[in-house]
């Protein structure tokens, strides 16, 4: 029997697929709901008060001011479910807004945010490729001192290991091939920024790079496409599979994949986007 096939594609639904296609179909095609996890969660409050601090005047972003916008994205978010679902004790939610709060400070080692020309933030493109929509969120859009643009991803994660920086880095290539669709121009360049250990990726994408992802995205597509219609979604065991929320219905782990729909009665979940 064939399954839905899914209208877009994102860098996070790329990255799953590539990582495991069983954990992609559950998550992405059958939209079983997941736990939600203190690392991403803090990435989203971390997102969320830098989001808060470019809004302010270049000369009002400090750190006590940046300090503060984590404090006001803590209250905005404190009843989201990504958060209420944590169920961390004292010491742990201590643990998880010092740590976030460290995640701020060591962002102004990485730049000084008065210099930054914003003009977009959290902004969602979205463009065809043949019959294909390619959907991404730009956590930055700014202008450099040359008028050229520049795409900043904030990384709250550990920067990757040697060997496995081109899975990252395909993110980059996404965004730069959709701000060539949706405005017309190439970023001149894009960087991840690994908040955790102080590091700048930055990467200036060209006409073959930009070309070279469209082509991957398509094949990738095709690719989802021919486990849709043969509904043939195999696990890939790696050390993700540890923190992976469908481990105990994984096959490989001697679970049965018909069970996962027991996530749907689980609880305060999330449902994925």
């Amino acid at each position: 029997m064939s399954l839905p096939l899914p209208s877009t594609l994102s860098p996070s639904k790329i990255s799953a697929f590539k990582s495991c296609p069983l954990a992609f179909r559950f998550s992405v095609i059958d939209r079983l709901p997941e736990p939600p996890s203190p690392g991403a969660s803090k990435g989203t409050l971390v997102h969320r008060a830098l989001e808060l601090l470019m809004v302010r005047p270049p000369e009002g972003r400090t750190v006590d001011a940046a300090l503060a916008d984590l404090e006001r994205a803590r209250v905005e978010l404190a009843d989201d479910p990504e958060f209420t679902g944590l169920a961390l004790s004292e010491e742990e939610l201590t643990a998880f807004h010092d740590d976030a709060a460290a995640l701020m400070r060591r962002y102004f080692e990485l730049e000084d945010p008065a210099g930054v020309r914003a003009i977009g933030l959290e902004l969602l493109m979205s463009a065809q490729v043949g019959g294909l929509t390619l959907r991404g969120i730009i956590d930055r859009l700014e202008l450099d001192t040359d008028g050229e643009l520049v795409v900043t991803d904030y990384k709250t994660g550990s920067a990757p290991a040697v060997g496995f920086e081109q899975d990252r880095l395909g993110g980059v290539h996404f965004y730069a091939l959709l701000c060539e669709r949706v405005l017309g121009r190439r970023p001149a360049r894009v960087q991840l920024m690994y908040l955790s250990s102080a590091e700048v990726v930055s990467l200036s994408p060209s006409e073959q790079s930009v070309g070279a992802m469209e082509r991957r995205a398509i094949a990738l597509y095709a690719a989802v496409e021919r486990a849709c219609e043969r509904d043939d979604f195999r696990p890939h065991v790696s050390r993700l599979c540890d923190w992976c929320a469908f481990r105990s219905y994984c096959p490989a782990f001697g679970g049965d994949p018909a069970r996962a729909v027991e996530l749907r009665e689980a609880g305060p979940l999330l449902t994925p986007a």
